[in-house]
């Protein structure tokens, strides 16, 4: 369930307030008996100052920024590695992901190498293997992270089965040539730039470590 907005009360203040007041002054002007000059005078700024109130609030509600939709994402939180991993390994991919899960709004990620799923943290998805699809593929041939800003949008969704099934958005961050790290986030458009650098600088780190340790004759066992 998307959470509210915490700017929308923000943003119709003006509206309430200059609403408020022109009826306030309206009511005023009904109950007076004799208008005064002085009294018609402080209504008219009365009057300018509530549509002036309003009118900001409209432009409030084009001009501000709204917070993404955040959700709840479905699934039980977890830690998962692939068995008979070296600890160098290990080390680094806890690192790595708990870097990930503090620091950018990831909520579930998925580091898949040479086959074979090495890590699952996070909200964790039903399905623990991963296949991989169009996305991915194409992510592992061009050598290029690809981010999906709203995943339901995507006809491909479809392959992302192993994250929890209401993650609103991921990045695909290529490991090299033989692996992706997979990050799944609980708001649309929610990723920076920023973000983005910082993910990619981590994957590098990955690639080094696990091309070290896991070489061509090493195959990570299936569970």
């Amino acid at each position: 369930m998307a959470k509210p907005d915490q700017n929308q009360v923000l943003r119709q203040l003006p509206i309430v307030v200059g609403g408020l007041a022109s009826v306030l002054l309206l009511i005023n002007r009904l109950l007076t008996p004799q208008l005064t000059e002085s009294q018609a005078r402080s209504d008219a700024l009365g009057v300018i100052i509530s549509a002036l109130l309003i009118l900001t609030g409209l432009l409030w509600q084009q001009v501000q920024p709204r917070s993404p939709d955040v959700v709840e994402l479905i699934g039980k939180e977890g830690f998962e590695l692939a068995p008979d991993l070296p600890e160098a390994v290990k080390t680094e991919l806890a690192w790595a992901s708990h870097l990930l899960l503090t620091n950018t709004v990831t909520r579930s990620l998925v580091v898949w190498y040479k086959g074979q799923v090495l890590l699952r943290r996070g909200i964790l998805g039903v399905n623990p293997e991963v296949k991989p699809g169009a996305i991915l593929q194409r992510v592992l041939e061009k050598q290029k992270p690809v981010y999906l800003v709203s995943l339901k949008i995507y006809p491909g969704q479809i392959e992302f089965d192993y994250l929890p099934e209401n993650t609103q958005g991921v990045i695909c961050q290529p490991i090299g040539d033989r692996g992706v790290l997979i990050l799944g986030a609980n708001a649309p458009r929610s990723y920076t730039n920023q973000d983005e650098n910082w993910i990619a600088g981590i994957a590098e780190k990955l690639d080094f470590t696990l091309s070290s340790h896991l070489d061509d004759a090493y195959k990570v066992p299936s569970e």
